[in-house]
């Protein structure tokens, strides 16, 4: 099917997302030598450069009627009422940032007797625009790829509820249409873009032979990848090694964005998903497109944002559930894009920190600033269990729970660290 209704498009065919930056104050204590400084962090918020960007981005995208813009305006108003001291705000009308919850936070700040607690964050985006069509110009054409290349990962809403108040844009529920509507818009964008640039390599001559031997990875990678997408297949099912990955990483290809498939359910159905057929077809079809699933309620998410907060998870029980949607959209983004936490934990603040899984020690440093990779010494490192089991720093040092790590360390989730640099 996705090759035939790919074939008139291929025949007319002959920025890495941006990072977010942050800078810390250091308190330093003099080493000895001249020029030295042994660095302890204290954590105030600045810009800087870091090696994962602070805020993920998710794009939320689906049909009209599925639910997209009730869940998105839920899950930020809902990130917004748990944690009030973050800085939360609505960049624009389909563009809003919530913190990641996460439990231990409180954990840690309590027992560092913490002034503040930053938590990670995740910036949700509602794109509009993507129809049926939206790639030849239906709907609000391509305006939509400007907002989607720009994300780590889709979130694409799929309606798994019948409600005669509420009309389907092809007159039915129907989870497999819909994803194929979806996912042939955006293998429609992906064709495009790749068919232009395999013309412009036709063209061009490399300057040397470094740049022939990306130049031929690009081609070869992108030639997969077009097959793929003729056969109805995402640009990220194709294998493809380091030196094809970097050279074709720069067109942010959109089937190449992880994907996670939200079933969206309707109140009587959250606490036992798999009894809804539905559900069952986007959870078969997620597996066979290589991408995660997960199922919330926008009606439940919307009748949170109405509860007081302490009303909240009683509200939850009482439906056979323990967690927000919020809390499920994240970890299963956190799960796909493989990311962890850490934590730094003092006096003056309790924050967690984005990283991805098999990041070392002056790596995980260099995401708060980049100095302290550069000039990374060591690491003092607990687990969080361990941290708090122990009660306090001093008291995991007294007790040998707290290691001193060097540069080969894989930092592992939960760590509690505090990073020693020379700057």
């Amino acid at each position: 099917m996705a090759r035939a209704a790919c074939s008139s498009v291929v025949t007319a065919l002959t920025l890495l997302p941006s990072k977010s930056h942050h800078l810390f104050r250091n308190q330093f204590t003099f080493s000895g030598k001249p020029n030295k400084f042994v660095g302890v962090l204290t954590l105030e918020k600045r810009c800087f450069s870091s090696t994962v960007r602070m805020s993920l981005k998710a794009g939320i995208v689906g049909l009209p009627n599925v639910g997209k813009s009730t869940l998105f305006n839920a899950v930020v108003e809902n990130g917004k009422a748990q944690a009030a001291n973050f800085p939360f705000c609505t960049i624009e009308p389909n563009v809003g940032i919530v913190a990641v919850p996460d439990s231990r936070l409180q954990v840690l700040s309590k027992l560092s007797n913490s002034q503040k607690v930053v938590p990670a964050s995740i910036e949700f985006v509602d794109i509009a625009g993507l129809v049926k069509g939206a790639s030849q110009g239906e709907g609000l054409g391509n305006k939509f790829l400007s907002h989607i290349r720009e994300v780590d990962s889709i979130l694409q809403v799929v309606r798994c509820f019948e409600d005669n108040d509420i009309i389907h844009v092809n007159g039915k529920v129907d989870p497999t249409s819909d994803i194929d509507v979806i996912n042939l818009e955006l293998i429609f964008c992906d064709l495009d873009q790749i068919g232009k640039r395999i013309e412009r390599l036709n063209k061009g001559k490399a300057k040397d032979s470094q740049s022939k031997v990306k130049e031929e990875a690009e081609k070869s990678a992108l030639l997969r990848i077009q097959e793929a997408l003729l056969d109805g297949k995402p640009a990220r099912s194709v294998a493809l090694n380091d030196l094809e990955k970097d050279a074709v990483k720069h067109l942010c290809l959109l089937t190449m964005k992880p994907m996670i498939y939200v079933a969206n359910v309707a109140e009587t159905d959250l606490a036992e998903p798999e009894k809804n057929a539905y559900v069952e077809q986007v959870k078969g079809l997620s597996s066979d497109l290589q991408s995660g699933h997960v199922v919330v309620s926008a009606q439940v998410e919307s009748e949170l944002t109405e509860l007081p907060l302490e009303e909240r998870t009683e509200y939850l029980n009482s439906l056979g559930v323990s967690e927000s949607g919020l809390g499920n959209l994240i970890r299963a983004t956190y799960s796909l894009l493989g990311l962890q936490t850490y934590f730094t934990s003092g006096e003056k603040e309790t924050r967690a920190w984005t990283i991805h899984a098999g990041m070392t020690a002056p790596q995980a440093a260099g995401v708060i600033h980049s100095d302290f990779e550069k000039g990374f010494i060591r690491a003092e490192t607990v687990a969080y269990e361990d941290f708090v089991s122990a009660g306090s720093l001093a008291a995991a040092r007294e007790k040998g729970l707290l290691r001193s790590e060097g540069k080969e360390y894989i930092v592992k989730e939960g760590d509690v660290m505090l990073f020693r640099f020379n700057v």
